[in-house]
């Protein structure tokens, strides 16, 4: 499963656009090819509504101090392929 979340200022690209470059450049370094990701969530978020320390990640964290665009990804376990929801 790979959640992405799109950290954003101002004008910023369609959530729809973001995963698929992202799922291209972990091909081959995080999984063998991406038709192995089953699940996928893909979130937008405004950089203005999060304040540095509030995250409780030290790698989210680092990005929100920047102030600028970035994307976090979390690769992990697909939940069980038999559930629907």
């Amino acid at each position: 499963m790979v959640t992405i979340v799109y950290f954003c200022g101002g004008r910023s690209a369609d959530v729809d656009n973001v995963p698929k470059p992202i799922l291209d450049v972990l091909k081959g370094l995080v999984f063998r090819d991406d038709d192995q990701v089953t699940d996928l969530i893909c979130r937008k978020r405004n950089l203005a509504s999060f304040q540095v320390g509030s995250s409780g990640s030290r790698v989210l964290d680092g990005g929100l101090s920047k102030g600028q665009d970035f994307v976090f990804i979390s690769v992990t376990e697909a939940p069980n392929p038999e559930v629907i929801f």
